[in-house]
């Protein structure tokens, strides 16, 4: 995985982490998508070391369906990480990612600038790409507020909010980010990638093989 340090602009960004890993992956099987490895290290693990380039003041994980095995997993980490992850049980998962990216908002407790909302399945997402949102940021005008990777026009992922968005998103029950984007394109700003990392994940048994990954022993 490519790492790079974050510039000097953004050193004083103050950046807290929402990590989605509640779903079921059922096209997968009994298989938690974030537990897929490569070279011996789990998509959760290098996401992990891929954030702690950026001292993260809050990173909160969204477990749900695998619930028990992703969260061992994380206490596992947590032992050696200097920004430990803080687990969030959505209990309800089968009411789908909103729920999750609800509740991981407002279990949200640390004060922060700039607020990483990201996917668990995402195996090409490392420092390099985070670097690059956060890159955007710094070029963010007239009200934007939120940075949305876009590859050949289609939304990636992760995205980045700013404090303000994530307190308005809070103020209004049962809103979530996507619905606030959709609501609010005049906060969104764009960043046209052609980085395929943004909008790689991992579904199917064929997704394993394209990113040479391998299912975790249960």
């Amino acid at each position: 995985m490519t790492s790079s340090s974050p510039s000097a602009q953004d050193s004083q960004l103050r950046i807290a982490v929402l990590l989605l890993a509640a779903g079921e992956g059922s096209r997968l099987g009994i298989h938690p998508k974030a537990l897929l490895h490569r070279d011996g290290r789990t998509l959760l693990e290098r996401f992990a070391s891929a954030i702690q380039v950026f001292s993260p003041v809050e990173c909160i994980v969204v477990t749900g369906f695998h619930a028990q095995l992703i969260e061992s997993e994380i206490a596992k980490m947590n032992a050696s990480l200097t920004n430990p992850m803080k687990i969030i049980r959505n209990v309800s998962p089968e009411r789908g990612q909103p729920s999750s990216v609800r509740l991981g908002l407002e279990s949200l407790r640390a004060d922060f600038d700039v607020l990483l909302v990201a996917l668990s399945d995402q195996p090409e997402v490392g420092a390099k790409e985070i670097q690059e949102l956060l890159d955007e940021y710094a070029k963010r005008q007239g009200g934007q507020e939120i940075i949305l990777p876009t590859v050949d026009g289609k939304r990636g992922n992760p995205v980045l909010f700013s404090y303000k968005a994530v307190s308005d998103v809070l103020a209004k029950p049962g809103m979530v980010c996507r619905s606030y984007m959709d609501a609010h394109p005049n906060k969104v700003r764009i960043m046209p990638t052609i980085n395929q990392a943004f909008v790689m994940d991992v579904d199917t048994p064929e997704d394993i093989q394209r990113h040479q990954l391998n299912l975790f022993p249960i």
